[in-house]
């Protein structure tokens, strides 16, 4: 390579560099990565240019932008990694170049379609991460030569903060839809009940596994529900979601909680294979004079009453949902609910210190724990107990059974956040 053909690709790289570092100070990344591989094109003088990002949750590479093959991107084309010629480029973490491209080669149809005759791919890496794969490709026989290699490689490695930090973007857009969907909005408006809850996120997605949910069902009782899906982030949040609808399901056909999370326990052992999760399912009776409970290996809700201390309800701890092999023993305890008293049910992000035991940390719950209306009591509790910045999300829930000298809250005031 000559020194004029040198010095003029190292000014297309500055050029390059200069967008990518500029999509970190809020260019549109779709804008951005459209607008480098045009100048890869030009760059490598080639007629295609395409990223395919890395899709975490199914280990599939997706073609997300291309020039000269957008028709990839139209119909939404994936490939595993390790087939196929990007699928390659991804499992080998190795630059892959094609002199001929045959069938035997690639399974994009696309690619001989439009008649692409020479391939060369690159890994997009950040912080040692997979993020996707840059491919090139030329419409006549051409050897790409290491000087090829060395610039696309550059080009990737710049591209390949954009692609994570749009994967970033994605996942925090779909966790804040399922956040809105699968975590309760509004409680309902319950006579003779008086409901309120929180939801703190220990981690940047805004989202994990732990959930709680308020439903009435056609017998006129109230299903109420906490848990905790293990894992963090997108994929423990679309694991909850599936296991929240399922138990809903349930329920309605269930008198018994325990029967309910029976079923709910088959269905993680057949359908979420592996996962772990702990709930208390509990059924509020149509006088609210009593409740019942079952435990599938989550910390016991605390009961207070008026003029008492708060206590651990003595319920039957059963094991977690999805551990060893399903059960039919599960056990279902009923105690009562006095006018004025509250039942606290909480995930373990909000007692849990890394250097406590938790007992210390039931305690610190408990002694927050008071007889008063149900977004006080949240408050008080969020306030004086959970810590500033969690390593785990944390789920709070209070239903406190009204008492004759309550006043009625506002409808406006019942919230949940």
């Amino acid at each position: 390579m000559s020194g004029a053909e040198m010095v003029t690709n190292e000014e297309r790289l500055r050029r390059i560099e200069a967008i990518t570092d500029a999509a970190l100070s809020g260019l549109d990344i779709a804008e951005l990565l459209d607008e480098l591989l045009e100048r890869v094109r030009d760059l490598l003088t080639v007629d295609t240019a395409t990223i395919l990002l890395l899709e975490g949750h199914t280990g599939e590479l997706v073609a997300t932008a291309a020039k000269g093959l957008e028709e990839e991107v139209r119909r939404g084309f994936r490939v595993r990694v390790g087939r196929g010629f990007a699928g390659r480029v991804a499992a080998t973490r190795a630059p892959v170049t094609i002199y001929d491209v045959t069938p035997d080669d690639v399974v994009n149809p696309i690619l001989l379609t439009k008649g692409v005759r020479a391939l060369l791919g690159v890994p997009m890496i950040s912080n040692g991460n997979l993020v996707g794969v840059l491919h090139v490709g030329s419409l006549t026989l051409r050897r790409f030569g290491p000087d090829d290699v060395r610039l696309l490689q550059l080009v990737a490695d710049r591209a390949s903060s954009a692609g994570q930090a749009r994967a970033q973007v994605l996942d925090r857009q779909a966790a804040l839809a399922l956040q809105r969907s699968l975590l309760p909005a509004r409680l309902p408006d319950i006579p003779g009940l008086d409901l309120a809850a929180r939801y703190a996120p220990g981690h940047d997605l805004g989202i994990g596994g732990d959930w709680y949910d308020v439903f009435v069902l056609p017998s006129g009782w109230l299903g109420a529900v906490i848990g905790d899906v293990s894992g963090h982030g997108l994929p423990s949040a679309v694991v909850m979601g599936r296991i929240r609808s399922a138990l809903r399901a349930y329920a309605l056909d269930a008198d018994d909680p325990a029967e309910a999370l029976t079923s709910l326990d088959r269905k993680i052992h057949h359908f979420e294979a592996g996962t772990l999760t702990t709930a208390v399912y509990a059924l509020i009776a149509p006088d609210r004079t009593t409740v019942h409970l079952s435990c599938a290996g989550h910390l016991p809700p605390l009961l207070v009453a008026p003029g008492q201390p708060a206590q651990l309800v003595n319920v039957t701890v059963d094991r977690p949902l999805g551990v060893g092999r399903p059960t039919t023993s599960r056990r279902t305890t009923v105690l009562d609910l006095p006018p004025g008293a509250a039942l606290v049910f909480y995930t373990d992000g909000l007692i849990e210190r890394r250097t406590e035991l938790i007992d210390t940390g039931i305690e610190r719950l408990a002694a927050a724990v008071r007889s008063e209306p149900a977004e006080a009591l949240c408050d008080h509790i969020m306030t004086t107990t959970a810590p500033e910045h969690p390593d785990d999300d944390i789920a709070l829930l209070v239903i406190r059974r009204a008492s004759p000298t309550d006043e009625a809250p506002p409808a406006a005031d019942r919230r949940t956040t």
